[in-house]
């Protein structure tokens, strides 16, 4: 009988089963036999059974930090050191998914991991969320932090503490949630723990001899966190015996399985095939599966009570899956709906249009799976006499809605076109004629530009305001108040934080800093300010229409609202750009900016001229006249009956932002 070697055939099977190791024998049948083995880890964690850990030995926790602090590094560390992922230098970002998030180096999205570890001989269940830090996505962290017992509050040490990292402890701080300082970076060279932790007793009142010195970089004291997580963090308020109730924190969507709800079981038990109803719509529904994130999905037999899983249950639509939904057994009748968290209101809109009408239907059901992954995202059906049938999208800020558009071309291959960002206006309505006509309501909320009501109607505007936070050098304090009061900000506080920082706090109209603020803010600081800002609420004001006018014609898709005091300016700068963008045509096109009637500013397009006198080869100058003036007076004709054709390209061109 013939010898022969399967190398190619283990070749084959350790390209499918990666995690398996592939060893042969020698059989009597003159073949070798190929057989798999487990490692020890694997071993020890498939024996592991989750469901059994009591709650006294589960902690649920999250990072909280300003943008590029190191959270999803130090979230590396941690997975390592728990045996969740194997040590390798390929370990960078394991969290961040998304491939926007590995391209910008930021979080966008909140993740989740399980973790076991071992402590005093204990096994221990930590459910880690490793939170966004950009002002923009705050709302993931809000909803992340209705899930936790604790948060881990890194701060950069080299940096120090940053703008966000107020609005984060301030966040945690009113949930009540208990709080461990890490210092991270410690091993920069320009690195300052010391003045850091000065810092921290400034702004918080935390001691220094708290605070955790780490490099999530290269490790240094990272086994010391989880140890102090065990220590300080409480286990979650959970009652196994109770009927169950859950909590969806978020979700996403899968094309095969539809909507995944990432939930926190505060009480009873969840297994598959069992019947569960939404207290939101009340729509019932049977789980089909029920996991575990560590990170990659791993199937679990039920979930507990104080457990974080993942539970697919055949919703189809984002309608279905509400963040901050209260889920209970069909069985139980009825259900105490959990607190949830109060979400965040949308605060930068813009029109989204296909590139193409024939492209509605698909990039209508991208957004709708994108919305699903991103609940803080409002949609409203919108069209445009140029742009078509589109919607206007609200955003939490300028980098949501790059991020949203980033990934509608990326995971869903589309290519949106998006209009100038605005922002939404309170108007109260005077009149019992204009009350009636706007459905009853004397207060109405608008966000398009074309729909703002007259004057005449009108009793009160408010637009929005935020509270903004700015920490930044002392030197650059100079051009930073200026760069503030040109936006017309007010200031509301300063507060030295040490003798090179310094915090100060602006009330400030939203409209002001959603185009190109934080960039101003950088350039004039070198780099070193940083931002954050909340909701304030609506402020009193005085705010204008501008209409843009061709050849006197209107041209609805180019009005905008602009503050009175500043709308010759804007004015200005509009119709300059609509002079470079809109083509050349075969009549005289003058481009208007106008305010109730009133002309801001001007500019005018000159008409191609056809040189009539080419012809002419000699004789008298009359003849020369004469065409001239037949040429002026079919030129005067032709601009007081002809359309002027903007082609679709311009209008895009200007309305993007």
């Amino acid at each position: 009988m013939a010898w022969f070697s399967l190398s190619p055939f283990r070749t084959t099977l350790r390209r499918f089963y990666p995690h398996r190791k592939f060893t042969a024998s020698l059989g009597n049948i003159g073949c070798k036999h190929v057989h798999t083995t487990r490692t020890t880890h694997q071993r020890k964690e498939e024996d592991i059974e989750y469901d059994q850990i009591p709650v006294d030995r589960i902690r649920n926790f999250s990072i909280i930090a300003h943008v590029d602090h190191g959270k999803s590094t130090l979230a590396d560390r941690l997975l390592e050191i728990t045996g969740t992922i194997a040590k390798n230098v390929g370990n960078r970002q394991v969290l961040d998914s998304l491939q926007v998030e590995k391209e910008r180096g930021i979080t966008v999205k909140a993740q989740t991991a399980s973790l076991l570890y071992q402590h005093e001989g204990e096994q221990y269940l930590l459910n880690l969320i490793d939170t966004p830090g950009h002002v923009d996505f705050s709302n993931e962290v809000s909803r992340s932090l209705a899930a936790c017992n604790g948060v881990i509050l890194l701060v950069d040490a080299n940096q120090g503490v940053q703008a966000q990292t107020v609005a984060n402890y301030h966040l945690a701080r009113a949930k009540q949630l208990t709080i461990v300082p890490v210092l991270n970076k410690i091993d920069l060279k320009n690195a300052r723990p010391d003045a850091v932790c000065n810092e921290l007793l400034t702004l918080f009142d935390i001691d220094p001899d708290e605070v955790l010195r780490v490099s999530a970089k290269l490790g240094t004291g990272c086994a010391e966190v989880l140890q102090r997580v065990i220590q300080r963090f409480p286990p979650p308020d959970a009652n196994r015996d109770a009927n169950f109730r859950a909590l969806i924190f978020d979700s996403w969507f899968d094309k095969y399985r539809g909507a995944l709800n990432l939930v926190y079981v505060k009480d009873g038990e969840i297994r598959p095939g069992q019947e569960i109803v939404s207290c939101h719509s009340g729509k019932a529904y049977e789980v089909k599966s029920l996991s575990l994130l560590r990170p990659d999905e791993r199937k679990v037999d039920r979930l507990v009570a104080g457990q974080v899983g993942l539970l697919g249950c055949n919703m189809r639509t984002s309608s279905e899956s509400q963040i901050g939904d209260t889920l209970y057994l069909k069985r139980d009748k009825t259900c105490v709906p959990l607190p949830g968290f109060k979400p965040q209101q949308a605060m930068v809109f813009a029109g989204v249009y296909p590139p193409d009408q024939a492209q509605h239907v698909a990039l209508k059901g991208a957004i709708e799976k994108l919305v699903l992954n991103d609940s803080a995202v409002t949609v409203t059906p919108d069209s445009s006499p140029a742009l078509g049938q589109g919607w206007r999208l609200g955003f939490l800020g300028l980098l949501h809605l790059d991020v949203f558009s980033q990934r509608l071309q990326q995971e869903y291959d589309a290519e949106p076109v998006l209009t100038a960002p605005s922002v939404t206006y309170k108007i109260k309505l005077r009149g019992a004629k204009a009350i009636a006509a706007h459905g009853g309501n004397e207060i109405v909320y608008i966000s398009n530009p074309a729909l703002l009501p007259d004057r005449t109607i009108v009793e009160e505007y408010y637009e929005p305001y935020v509270l903004g936070t700015i920490i930044a050098p002392t030197e650059c304090v100079g051009a930073i108040i200026g760069l503030c009061v040109e936006r017309r900000a007010v200031q509301k506080t300063s507060l030295n934080i040490d003798n090179e920082r310094i915090m100060t706090t602006y009330l400030m109209p939203l409209n002001e800093i959603v185009l190109d603020f934080h960039d101003q803010l950088k350039s004039v600081s070198s780099g070193y300010a940083s931002f954050d800002y909340e909701e304030h609420g609506y402020v009193e004001t005085s705010i204008v229409r501008m209409d843009v006018l061709l050849n006197g014609q209107m041209v609805e898709e180019l009005c905008t609202i602009t503050h009175t005091s500043k709308a010759q300016q804007h004015a200005r700068e509009l119709v300059l750009k609509l002079r470079e963008l809109i083509p050349r045509q075969m009549v005289q096109i003058a481009i208007q900016a106008v305010v109730g009637g009133k002309v801001l500013a001007r500019e005018t397009i000159k008409a191609y001229r056809k040189d009539v006198t080419a012809k002419l080869y000699g004789g008298d100058v009359t003849r020369r006249m004469k065409l001239l003036k037949q040429q002026a007076e079919g030129k005067k004709k032709m601009r007081s009956i002809a359309n002027i054709n903007v082609p679709r390209d311009t209008f895009i061109k200007v309305l993007k932002r």
